[in-house]
């Protein structure tokens, strides 16, 4: 026995499922992305920058151009969303931090 579909089954179907694709893609885009590790101030590349996981701790004599407003999260390097810095890819920075590669975020 012959089936057959008829125009307007045939763009149904296809508009439910083009509406259902954009839906799976928002679903499977809310998985937390994993956090990511501490950076250890010990750490060499952390010790070449002068990373302190403190601002109000840096070595004013040895960062002459600190200042103390100078923070992580107002660093144009900070990435908000998981914590991270385009300096120390791969880990995550405390927002209350400096390194001597702070440059101002526009806006703040």
């Amino acid at each position: 026995m012959k089936e057959t579909f008829s125009r307007r089954t045939l763009v149904s179907g296809a508009f439910y499922a083009a509406a259902l694709i954009p839906a799976l893609g928002v679903i499977g885009s809310a998985t937390a992305a994993p956090a990511l590790p501490q950076l250890d101030p010990n750490d060499a590349m952390a010790k070449n920058f002068a990373y302190a996981t403190d601002t109000t701790k840096v070595d004013a004599a040895a960062n002459p151009g600190h200042k103390p407003d100078q923070t992580c999260v107002t660093c144009s390097q900070y990435i908000a969303a998981t914590g991270g810095c385009n300096i120390f890819p791969g880990k995550s920075v405390q927002k209350n931090g400096w390194c001597k590669a702070w440059v101002k975020k526009p806006g703040t």
